[in-house]
């Protein structure tokens, strides 16, 4: 398959990829609360590399697609640019401190790790959800054109 093919499944995949990493981050902060260490740090990792692997094919596509406008019209257009500029203003937030987050816990640096955690988790966990919902109204319920 070439990139040409691949490039109208990348928003799919996309969106798989955010909710795996919801679904790892939500686990991972279930271990840590049962005082699961190991299982902790495995959905972590997972959840990182779930990312990235998010982040790769979302600018694959948007290199080759470009921009896509939003289909929807009426009041579903704030609500979608509002969580969208939320969603990307946290999204470029959220990168260093999800690495600040891991160096910490790789220096086992755990009086500060949780301190900083406190906020990583739920800021990506809410990039995590809003990319599937922003995917879920672009490009299932507001269909944009061929592009």
């Amino acid at each position: 398959m070439t990139l040409d093919q691949t490039i109208p499944y990348l928003p799919h995949i996309s969106a798989l990829l955010n909710a795996f990493a919801a679904l790892l981050l939500g686990s991972g902060y279930y271990f840590i609360r049962t005082k699961n260490r190991d299982a902790h740090r495995y959905c972590m990792i997972a959840a990182l590399i779930t990312s990235s692997a998010f982040m790769v094919s979302y600018l694959t596509y948007h290199a080759e697609v470009g921009y896509m406008p939003f289909a929807g019209k009426g009041i579903i257009r704030p609500v979608y640019f509002t969580m969208l500029a939320s969603h990307v203003i946290l999204a470029a937030i959220i990168v260093p401190m999800v690495l600040v987050t891991v160096v910490y816990a790789i220096k086992a640096n755990f009086s500060k790790h949780p301190r900083i955690a406190r906020w990583t988790l739920p800021l990506w966990f809410y990039v995590s959800i809003s990319g599937v919902l922003i995917y879920i109204l672009g490009f299932h319920i507001y269909t944009p054109g061929k592009y």
